[in-house]
């Protein structure tokens, strides 16, 4: 993403608009979100484009929540159709599923919190173990809807901003 960007300037700054949608889509596929983090440009420098995209994740709906589930896949299974497949296995790199224990405990785990929530387990692979991802779960399987909620619209908001960083 370097078109034509003078030093000390954000390359998406000069991005057109149908390419930072994109590149903001594969973040985190909200509307909203990308329209305002899209319309806050010029930024100027990395660390306002953030900032913006920060405060802008921080007020995910319930249905904007929904909508961004969609776009990932399960914790130890390969990310198909309608999932950004890049960033999902470059995030779960810590896990690997073909361990006969990793893979049965995800399942079990992906099921059982299936069926408390509704929907997948979700939460910032990126730099976890396997382990650390498994005692994730285990202890918010335990938690009440309502703030399950909270804890799945910040681990979206994280793993927005993880490919934010990566893709500027």
């Amino acid at each position: 993403m370097s078109r034509g960007a003078a030093p000390g300037e954000l390359p998406l700054d000069r991005l057109p608009d149908d390419e930072v949608r994109t590149l903001l889509r594969g973040c985190l596929d909200v509307g909203r979100w990308v329209e305002e983090v899209a319309a806050g440009r010029p930024y100027g420098d990395r660390d306002s484009l953030l900032a913006a995209a920060d405060l802008a994740a921080r007020s995910l709906s319930p249905a904007e929540v929904e909508q961004a589930l969609a776009g990932h896949p399960r914790i130890g299974e390969r990310p198909g159709s309608g999932h950004n497949v890049e960033a999902s296995a470059r995030e779960q790199a810590g896990v690997d599923p073909s361990a006969p224990d990793v893979a049965a405990r995800l399942a079990a785990g992906n099921a059982a919190y299936e069926e408390r929530f509704g929907h997948v387990f979700l939460v910032r692979a990126a730099g976890r173990s396997a382990e650390e991802i498994l005692a994730e779960l285990d202890r918010r399987l335990r938690n009440d809807p309502q703030t399950e909620r909270g804890e799945v619209a910040d681990n979206l908001r994280q793993i927005a901003l993880l490919r934010l960083q990566e893709a500027v």
